[in-house]
């Protein structure tokens, strides 16, 4: 129902559904109607997935969601389309405003989980380019919806970060997802992972070691 409406829903909706990143369009700055359509499109779908989060305190945060949908939006078009951009990256790739709290890293995540995939596309064609190093910054960020990458997240509280148990029963599943084994041998998040699996470690993770901190 959300295709063909504008280019920014028929990215988001073909990302989302089907996993391919299709960019329809030059820069162009958004209209209030495409936003307002996304943000039904994006709460729709956060409320499928809250089936996962076994908790309905957690409330759907609409302006991480449409900040996340235009970052990763910009951000594929600006791997396609490089031309006299320079001087509005800053606006095109905007710092997040507002309290980061668990629910708007999970509306985030909706469209955040996609960039790490756009992020290495950019860094094979540029390792230097700009860009890359604004979405890493996102990424350190809302490292959620990196988990996989090589990110540097020595000095995290894991305990602070981890403390509701929603998002670190999503933060643990999604590890063992990406089998990101720098995440997964940190000792808070080791520990916790041994926990859950018990005696079906093996089942689950057999090469992961076990960490003696």
């Amino acid at each position: 129902m959300m295709e063909n409406k504008s280019p920014f829903l028929d990215t988001l909706f073909l990302l989302r559904k089907e996993g391919a990143l299709t960019v329809f369009s030059d820069l162009k700055t958004l209209t209030k109607k495409e936003e307002k359509e996304a943000e039904d499109f994006f709460e729709s779908e956060f409320e499928k997935e809250r089936l996962d989060f076994l908790s309905d305190k957690i409330l759907f945060n609409k302006d991480f969601a449409i900040w996340a949908a235009k970052i990763l939006y910009h951000s594929a078009q600006l791997y396609l389309i490089r031309k006299d951009t320079a001087k509005d990256l800053e606006k095109l790739i905007p710092q997040y405003q507002g309290e980061k709290d668990v629910s708007s890293i999970l509306s985030a995540d909706l469209s955040l989980r996609f960039l790490p995939q756009l992020l290495d596309a950019l860094q094979v064609a540029d390792s230097t380019d700009p860009l890359v190093k604004m979405l890493e910054n996102i990424l350190h960020q809302f490292h959620y919806s990196g988990i996989g990458l090589d990110l540097n997240l020595e000095k995290i509280d894991w305990e602070e970060e981890l403390k509701d148990k929603t998002y670190r029963k999503l933060y643990l599943e999604r590890i063992v997802e990406k089998k990101a084994y720098k995440l997964a041998e940190i000792p808070c998040i080791n520990q916790l992972l041994i926990a859950e699996f018990g005696m079906y470690k093996d089942i689950f993770w057999r090469e992961l070691k076990i960490i003696n901190d």
